[in-house]
């Protein structure tokens, strides 16, 4: 029997800098590696994770279409949305919204126009 494992999905990034304001300043993430094929201005590949959360950015023509969607469980997603507004973070301010398919969600558009969608399900009433 075979089973499948955790998902990487790969986000196109246009601008390295602002990837890394988004995703390490702003979300939290932190860089595990990164690769280029040569040095100096040649296009990033790299992996940034926070918690069980791991994604690939790339700034390589085909890796990934801009504007991409994601979803990613969060537990406790109050208090992920209160550490995030309390940055202060010039480019978003996300709310929350409870959506009719039994989640609430906090859904932020990054630098490349990629939309994550950070969700939490909604207990169960007692």
């Amino acid at each position: 029997m075979y089973t499948l494992s955790r998902v990487t999905p790969i986000l196109r990034i246009f601008d390295e800098a602002k990837a890394r304001e988004f995703y390490v300043d702003f979300l939290g993430f932190k860089v595990d590696w990164e690769h280029r094929f040569e040095g100096g201005d040649f296009p990033v590949y790299m992996q940034v994770s926070l918690g069980e959360c791991v994604l690939h950015l790339s700034e390589h023509y085909g890796d990934g279409s801009p504007g991409a969607s994601i979803r990613i469980a969060v537990h406790d997603l109050d208090a992920y949305h209160a550490t995030l507004l309390a940055k202060e973070f010039k480019y978003a301010r996300p709310g929350i919204q409870t959506m009719p398919w039994g989640t609430r969600e906090m859904t932020i558009r990054d630098p490349s126009s990629n939309r994550l969608s950070f969700e939490e399900p909604i207990p169960p009433q007692a």
